[in-house]
């Protein structure tokens, strides 16, 4: 969101005030103000005191600066002291004691090797400071409390500092305060990369762009995210570091856009929470953010075999199902999972939690057919309940769902007609949803594929806890998946717990795995996707999948089978499309081959997969790594988004060409070609690849020494 009209001025409709000058600071006890830590308090007016008469009409902003860990340094901006009542993401705190010192000219926290420092009695300005060295910080009028003026246009020449001063100035009645914005610009070192934010399918390096951290369900293909992190990455030289902005409802960032050589971030209110992480390299810094936003889990070994599909809204029955698991095994292709998509339900109906009885007659003993043949059994289920399902009587009598302002049930047609929403927020609603799933397990159902939790209402909308809804809309996927996630915990044992959410946000990595959504048939929508994927591993998160052969459309066989090298060389690895079903022989008889080929290549990978996976967890670092996260010193590898590291040993370019042409870039080292043998030494410079493959094999190297 931008405020200002160049590099002077501010719009019109807005106005802005930002402390000129910290003029008190004090020690809060830990336990004084239910901080993280002992806290330092600073106290800066939105103008410079040089008398009394400075003291007078005049609002400041409160900086309240803690530490949650080593090494992380918490921030508390706050002009009213309002209770905005957004949900608050659930932080780990290890207890660590800063060192707080305050002077006549400088107040400092330190938290192992980072230290904010702020002047005082002076020019505005805060310092971090990694092992002495400035890593960022917000200079003089980029923190602001800003008021808009609902788009009135009041002219560059009126300074009012304040709303009641605006509203003095103009014709009565014609100014009014509609918001509150606070925003804080962290400053940007020369030739410094920014990565992150979620799962985002445009340009991988964000420099340059607005970005919106809210949840929309809007495909592969577009500025939107179902997985909308308010994190970034950003350093150089050894010296590199995170910003988590810890807001459930949206915050706007403006990445080198609006000020190019800053960082801005604002939201909607009257405070404003950040934290900056510091590392000695990018795997340091995604640690520290994700043991901070709760860790990774570390999903069953069975979960990173091949996961086949009915697809969506293809016809299926018991005799489609048992055809495909027959036909794989035929032809010598593991499965380790099926997925039943949404028409295990009857359509209209969606959810109603019941089999399709016309379709699938005798669901216990179609569960116990599949267990006996291997396979794990997973099912499609959202949080929405169609008018026409059974439950929505229910839900709506025992007040199950989100309402409206006037005690009526939230619905709408999208998606099916009458759609109510669970409202996660109800423990008695939670615990009902629970139940219903249970029945699906105690049937012999292993796991979920957490689908949708992004169109959440967010105007005209009231949940149980009386929660804002702009900050309940982002958080609803992490009560959602919370939700199936623990029960499945309690139901199969800690060990055995998964689900296949589409959905996440702050500390989702918790409840995995999560897939990348609804991508095209198409090598571009290949690309997109990989470059989505990194941004998420860039996020915190450790696991990751998409769709193989793309969601949307009929593949081609080239696209088939290309995306099949592709999705067994991810995290995880699933068959999925909408109109079409996505079982090999389908596609062609080479088609068979590659499947059977590189199924059995993960299997054979999989003692260094999962032994990666653990090692990933246990680090807090993504299993499947953009190149810059494990060769930060290589500046070649920093843009790098059409291949990645799949653990600390394997490189990855998938083919995206009909014609199997790929450009990729190799590091400097050792490296032996997994598929042909071949064994390369690249000098410290690198080197760039262009290379053309056959359907039955890719760029695919692993590390020597």
């Amino acid at each position: 969101m931008k405020f200002t009209n160049g590099y002077w001025l501010n719009r019109d409709e807005y106005i802005v005030n930002s402390p000129l000058e910290a003029f008190d600071a004090m020690v809060v006890e830990k336990d004084e103000d239910s901080y993280a830590s002992d806290a330092l308090r600073v106290y800066s007016a939105y103008h410079r005191i040089n008398s009394r008469s400075d003291m007078l009409d005049v609002g400041a902003t409160t900086m309240t600066v803690f530490s949650p860990a080593e090494d992380v340094i918490g921030v508390e901006l706050k002009h009213f002291d309002r209770d905005d009542k957004n949900p608050l993401y659930e932080l780990q705190n290890n207890n660590v004691t800063p060192a707080i010192e305050i002077a006549e000219s400088v107040a400092t926290l330190t938290s192992g090797d980072l230290q904010l420092a702020v002047s005082m009695h002076d020019k505005f300005n805060i310092d971090f400071n990694y092992k002495g060295k400035r890593i960022t910080g917000s200079e003089y009028k980029a923190q602001a409390s800003i008021d808009d003026l609902s788009g009135k246009q009041l002219g560059q020449v009126m300074h009012a500092n304040t709303v009641t001063g605006a509203q003095n100035l103009g014709p009565q009645g014609s100014v009014t305060a509609t918001d509150h914005f606070m925003r804080e610009q962290l400053s940007l070192l020369p030739g410094t990369n920014v990565y992150g934010f979620g799962e985002r399918f445009g340009a991988f390096v964000k420099n340059g762009q607005s970005i919106d951290t809210i949840n929309m369900d809007g495909g592969t293909g577009s500025e939107q995210s179902y997985k909308s992190i308010p994190f970034y990455m950003t350093g150089k030289a050894g010296v590199y570091y995170g910003v988590f902005v810890n807001e459930s409802q949206p915050t706007s960032f403006e990445v080198g856009s609006e000020v190019v050589d800053r960082v801005s971030f604002s939201t909607r209110g009257e405070s404003l929470e950040y934290y900056v992480i510091a590392g000695d390299s990018p795997k340091a810094v995604i640690s520290k953010y994700n043991k901070l936003t709760g860790g990774s889990v570390l999903p069953p070994e069975w979960t990173f075999g091949l996961w086949l599909s009915t697809s969506f809204t293809t016809d299926y029955s018991e005799e489609t199902v048992m055809s495909f698991i027959d036909g794989m095994f035929e032809r010598d292709i593991p499965v380790s999972v099926f997925h039943f998509d949404c028409f295990w339900m009857k359509g209209f109906e969606w959810s109603n939690m019941e089999w399709d009885k016309e379709q699938f007659p005798d669901p216990v003993g179609l569960l116990q057919r599949l267990h006996d043949k291997g396979l794990k059994v997973c099912v499609w289920i959202n949080p929405y309940i169609s008018q026409k399902s059974p439950l929505f009587k229910i839900g709506k009598e025992k007040g199950y769902f989100i309402k409206h302002t006037d005690g009526s049930v939230w619905q709408w047609d999208l998606w099916q007609p009458g759609n109510a929403v669970v409202d996660f927020t109800n423990p008695e609603a939670r615990a009902w949803y629970q139940g219903l799933l249970k029945n699906l397990l105690d049937m012999g159902v292993d796991c979920f594929k957490t689908d949708f939790g992004e169109r959440i209402p967010m105007h005209d909308a009231v949940f149980f806890n009386g929660g804002n809804p702009e900050g309940e809309h982002n958080y609803y996927t992490h009560r959602y998946n919370e939700a199936v996630f623990e029960l499945l915990q309690q139901e199969k044992g800690e060990e055995e717990a998964v689900v296949f959410a589409r959905s996440g946000t702050v500390g989702g990595q918790q409840y995995p795995v999560h897939w990348g959504g609804d991508n095209l048939s198409q090598f571009h929508s290949m690309a997109d996707s990989l470059r989505g994927g990194l941004s998420l591993m860039s996020s915190g998160y450790t696991f990751w999948s998409h769709d193989i052969g793309g969601f949307e459309e009929n593949a081609s066989p080239s696209i088939y089978k290309r995306w099949t090298q592709f999705g067994l060389l991810s995290s995880h690895s699933r068959y999925h499309g909408n109109i079409e079903y996505r079982v090999p022989w389908l596609f062609d008889e080479e088609a068979v081959d590659v499947t059977r080929k590189f199924t059995q290549l993960k299997l054979d990978m999989m003692p260094y997969i999962y032994g990666q996976a653990k090692e990933s967890v246990e680090a807090g670092i993504p299993l499947m790594r953009p190149m810059y996260l494990e060769f930060p010193e290589d500046q070649n590898t920093a843009t790098l988004d059409r291949q990645y590291m799949l653990g600390s040993d394997v490189l990855v370019a998938p083919v995206m060409t009909e014609e199997g042409d790929v450009d990729y870039y190799l590091p400097a080292g050792k490296w032996e070609h997994i598929l042909d043998g071949r064994v390369v030494e690249v000098t410290e410079n690198g080197r760039w690849m262009t290379e053309n493959y056959d359907f039955m094999s890719l760029p695919l190297w692993r590390k020597i020494g």
